[in-house]
C-alpha cells in the first residue's frame, strides 16, 4: 500500500488514522504493519465497505473536508473492492535500529552471510550479492538507474535486489542512490 509523503505527516501529527482504498484485494491485513518513511504502521483494522457506508466522521478521520471527496477519490480507478483502513503509528522501522549496529557477533555474521548466500544461489543471474555491496560503497548516491546500467541490469529488477539488502540492514537509500549502512560496512569487511 502506498501511501502519500503528505499523508504520512499528518498521520505523526495525529490528524490522520484512517486511509480509503479500491483495490481488486487488500495488500495489507488486520493485525499487520507496513513500512513506511516516517517508520512502521500497525493495520489497526481493514474492512470492505460500500461508499454509502462512509461517514462525516471516517472522512474527516481520512483527512478529507466530506464524504464526496472521499468518494470522489475512489471512483477515480475504474474497478475494485472500497476499504477503510485504521492505521496507527507502531514505531521505527527495525532496519533502521539494525542497520547502525556495526559491531556484529560471530552468530550474527553467519546468519546474513546465509542469507547473502542464499539470495545468490536463487538468483537466476548468479551471484550479486557482494559486487553489489561493493558498488554501494564505491559510488554512494548514484542514482539507480545508473548504477544498473553500468552492470547490464535493468532499473526495476537492481532496485528489488537493494531493498533485499536494505532488509538485512546493510543499506540506507537516499535521493538520489544509496550508500552501504555502518552494518553492511562492517560486513563487506568482513566477508569482502
Amino acid at each position: 500500500m502506498l501511501i502519500k509523503n503528505a499523508v504520512l505527516d499528518r498521520i505523526v501529527a495525529g490528524e490522520i488514522d484512517t486511509l480509503f482504498r479500491r483495490q481488486k484485494r487488500p495488500t495489507v491485513k488486520t493485525g499487520g504493519t507496513l513500512r513506511t518513511r516516517i517508520g512502521m504502521l500497525d493495520i489497526v483494522r481493514i474492512d470492505r465497505i460500500e461508499l454509502d457506508e462512509i461517514s462525516a466522521r471516517d472522512a474527516k478521520r481520512g483527512g478529507f473536508a466530506s464524504v464526496d471527496e472521499v468518494v470522489a477519490e475512489l471512483t477515480q480507478k475504474p474497478e475494485g473492492d472500497f476499504y477503510r483502513v485504521r492505521v496507527r503509528l507502531g514505531g521505527p522501522d527495525p532496519r533502521d535500529e539494525l542497520r547502525d549496529r556495526a559491531a556484529l557477533e560471530p552468530d550474527e555474521l553467519d546468519a546474513v552471510r546465509a542469507s547473502l548466500d542464499g539470495f545468490d544461489r536463487r538468483s537466476p543471474r548468479g551471484p550479486w550479492t557482494r559486487p553489489f555491496l561493493t558498488m554501494l560503497a564505491e559510488r554512494p548516491h548514484v542514482r539507480a538507474p545508473d548504477l544498473a546500467e553500468s552492470i547490464g541490469w535493468e532499473t526495476k529488477p537492481f532496485k528489488e535486489n537493494v531493498r533485499k539488502l536494505k532488509g538485512l540492514g546493510l543499506t540506507i537509500s537516499h535521493s538520489p542512490g544509496y550508500e552501504l549502512s555502518p552494518r553492511g560496512r562492517a560486513v563487506l569487511a568482513a566477508i569482502g
